[in-house]
């Protein structure tokens, strides 16, 4: 297209299967690093774990937040990766929520609600397993 501006995100919801991270068939391990970063992602934003605060909060008493950052637990291990993995993935990238925002959210020029990718707290249907 070559007026982007000119194009338009509808209002109407046209589809409603749920969409997620897809990877290669027969790749287990990127399948589970894949699969526990959106939870992590998401298990951040419901901590309040942010891009902004990950670092403090890794000192926090909270076991979920400890074991999400890495500082108790061995989740990374299980993962082949380093037990402070979903620390940067956070810290660099930031939770859910700031991802949604920053890409296809209202912070971003489609400018669209969460509405159902909200947190399951929030009226939406986002939620993941706790990271232990």
């Amino acid at each position: 297209m070559s007026d982007p501006d000119g194009a338009m995100v509808l209002p109407e919801v046209i589809s409603k299967e749920p969409l997620g991270p897809v990877v290669r068939q027969g790749d287990d391990v990127w399948f589970n690093i894949v699969k526990w970063t959106l939870s992590a992602q998401l298990n951040a934003e419901e901590l309040g774990v942010t891009s902004a605060n990950a670092e403090e909060m890794k000192a926090s008493d909270n076991p979920s937040i400890q074991r999400l950052l890495g500082t108790s637990g061995n989740m990374g291990e299980l993962l082949q990766l380093s037990n402070d993995w979903a620390y940067n993935v956070i810290e660099q990238v930031g939770n859910y929520g700031e991802v949604f925002e920053r890409t296809v959210g209202t912070g971003s020029p489609l400018n669209i609600e969460r509405g159902l990718n909200a947190l399951w707290t929030d009226g939406g249907l986002q939620y993941a397993p706790p990271v232990r």
